[in-house]
């Protein structure tokens, strides 16, 4: 399969951090989470797609921890920023000698970016629990990353929705 393919077979459509993505599963248990007032499913899954002409996944944050599970294709380079401004580089891909994991846990509360380094595109799966919602999510801004992170602000620019 290509990348049309798959967006097509999977009916992904493009998601506002990058990429593509479509909803899987949402689970009808809800639990209560920090936000006063707001349940949020126990668990939601997508798939999650890069694509040469969509390869980056801008940095943004999520109040719930995300399982990201690689699937096929190209490896997915992400970008973990700690809060404390620790940065970290994962690969997902199936290269186990070269140091490719096919899974990876970020946290609630990090920032994370992705990228397709190679290749026409890289597919995952992703499950988040308490499950996602958009009021959860933060998408990150050039000022604050430059302000924040002055030290690392070169290597994560390219990363940085410039709208």
């Amino acid at each position: 399969m290509n990348k049309q393919d798959l967006i097509k077979h999977l009916s992904l459509v493009e998601h506002i951090e990058g990429g593509y993505f479509a909803e899987t599963y949402r689970s009808d248990i809800n639990i209560s989470t920090k936000r006063e007032g707001c349940d949020r499913s126990i668990l939601t899954s997508i798939y999650y797609l890069l694509t040469d002409d969509r390869p980056i996944d801008h940095f943004h944050k999520n109040q719930s921890d995300i399982l990201h599970y690689f699937q096929a294709g190209s490896a997915i380079t992400y970008l973990i920023l700690s809060p404390s401004g620790e940065l970290t580089k994962v690969k997902l891909g199936l290269n186990f000698a070269q140091g490719e994991v096919a899974q990876l846990l970020v946290p609630g509360g990090y920032w994370k970016a992705a990228v397709l380094e190679a290749g026409e595109f890289g597919l995952l799966g992703e499950s988040v629990a308490p499950g996602f919602d958009y009021r959860d999510m933060e998408i990150g801004q050039a000022d604050y990353f430059r302000d924040s992170f002055p030290n690392l602000w070169s290597e994560l620019a390219p990363y940085v929705r410039n709208e």
